[in-house]
């Protein structure tokens, strides 16, 4: 594989223009970003970008709430304007999130034509949007109100792509340092924001075209870098890409032989080295995220993945349930290909969901089904410890979240599942919005954010209002 040699940017040689602000509010800003714990919990309670701090979906926090309604420990409700499946971030207190408002339809505007393999014309039954104008947008929310501070147009006009009728222009969840947040919009491009809402850059990395599925990969952050997942038809064009977040300029650009997909990458740090680990129907690669050099590989999942791989045990754990369910664990810090010796340290066909993604808390693994069934594994050998279902009917497309001994599970129909940590099943509350619920939640400052259809939740303890 190519990459591209150019150097990343270092931190701190930045020379793009920042607007300058009134002197007391410059100040009173970079004292909240500098000094969070004096109004907030300590910087390891923001929740930075898709599934939290180490991308797990996993919480140091405690003291959250374990019951709540429509009405009961909700701290605040504010709507939020258009769709989008991207979950809110939390740095100190500011949440950001973004959407996509549908707007006119674009006369004689057509949706683009994909070919499958074998060059034949392919349109997917529930394609939608590509006719029609599109905003999207970065919000700014107060965590303590639920007050919009700010709202940014980052791209207005028409999208080069249609989507699923059930995915969104605005599904991938946007990541923050502490200064700037930086919103993915597929070939719409990269935004970067600063904390006061200006735009301080925007990036364009190329068509991105998924089979008129649309986007839905998470960019991750490591060190100076926001790195992006792109694979796309057939894998003619995918790649992996890293940008300067100092500047929107690529660094680096691996080209990958990988179909359409919809899983984002996740950075794990071992004892030998740090490892940026993607996954794919045909293959998992670990890349050295300064470079994209790559590290080791493994023959993928089968399927097109969504879920997004979860680690710990010097494993990282990859998923995929379109079809054909299947969990393969893989042992970190090896070389070349590794498909079929010992760095795989086990595989699972079974229980494995098509959006889901998997949660690997202390010593378990915790698998989630489309409809419910929740099966408990063993990280480090895979062996089975419990199979059961949450109570009722449910579909989800939410990824669950772990906190002080307890897993968190959202339903698309609203219904919130906490269930007791271990190799036992205990439940221990249903709770629910009373509004469909189709992006993940996130944890900051002893409150549960959840995002609903229409409207953006606070859940906080009773006391707390």
């Amino acid at each position: 594989m190519s990459t591209d040699q150019k150097k990343p940017v270092v931190a701190g040689s930045s020379t793009v223009p920042i607007r300058s602000v009134q002197v007391v509010a410059g100040l009173l800003t970079l004292l909240a970003l500098a000094l969070p714990a004096c109004s907030n919990p300590p910087a390891v309670a923001n929740w930075p970008q898709w599934r939290g701090p180490e991308s797990q979906g996993v919480s140091s926090e405690n003291n959250l709430p374990n019951e709540w309604t429509a009405t009961k420990n909700i701290v605040w409700k504010t709507p939020i304007p258009g769709r989008g499946h991207s979950s809110p971030i939390v740095w100190g207190n500011r949440l950001f999130v973004t959407t996509a408002i549908q707007g006119e339809l674009i006369p004689g505007a057509k949706t683009l034509q994909h070919l499958t393999k074998d060059g034949e014309v392919f349109t997917h039954p529930d394609v939608v949007g590509g006719e029609y104008e599109h905003t999207f947008k970065v919000l700014c929310l107060d965590t303590e109100t639920g007050k919009i501070l700010w709202e940014g147009t980052a791209y207005k006009g028409r999208v080069y792509d249609g989507r699923h009728r059930k995915n969104t222009y605005a599904s991938p969840t946007p990541l923050t340092d502490g200064k700037y947040v930086y919103a993915y919009f597929g070939a719409e491009g990269v935004y970067c924001y600063d904390f006061d809402g200006n735009l301080v850059w925007k990036a364009s990395i190329g068509p991105i075209a998924t089979m008129g599925m649309g986007v839905a990969t998470s960019p991750v952050l490591w060190k100076d870098l926001v790195i992006v997942q792109c694979d796309q038809d057939n894998g003619v064009d995918s790649f992996l890409a890293a940008i300067s977040k100092q500047t929107g300029e690529e660094v680096w650009r691996v080209k990958r032989a990988a179909f359409e997909g919809w899983s984002s990458p996740i950075v794990v740090a071992t004892k030998k080295r740090t490892e940026l680990v993607v996954n794919s129907r045909e293959l998992v690669i670990a890349h050295d995220p300064a470079s994209g050099e790559e590290l080791w590989r493994s023959d993928g999942v089968g399927v097109n993945p969504v879920p997004t791989p979860v680690a710990g045990h010097n494993l990282v754990v990859v998923s995929a349930g379109a079809g054909q369910k299947r969990a393969m664990a893989i042992r970190l810090g090896g070389s070349g290909d590794v498909t079929g010796t010992s760095q795989i340290a086990w595989q699972y066909n079974k229980g494995t969901a098509h959006i889901t993604s998997p949660i690997l808390y202390g010593d378990y693994l915790y698998l989630l089904t489309d409809n419910g069934i929740v099966t408990c594994l063993d990280a480090k050998t895979g062996e089975v410890q419990y199979r059961d279902r949450v109570p009722g009917p449910a579909k989800f497309s939410a990824s669950p979240v772990a906190f002080d001994g307890k897993i968190l599970l959202t339903s698309e129909e609203g219904d919130s599942f906490v269930f007791k940590a271990g190799p036992t099943y205990e439940l221990l509350s249903t709770n629910s919005i009373g509004e469909q619920v189709h992006a993940s939640p996130a944890i900051s400052g002893g409150r549960i954010f959840i995002r609903g259809d229409k409207n953006l939740y606070a859940i906080g303890q009773a006391e707390s209002k």
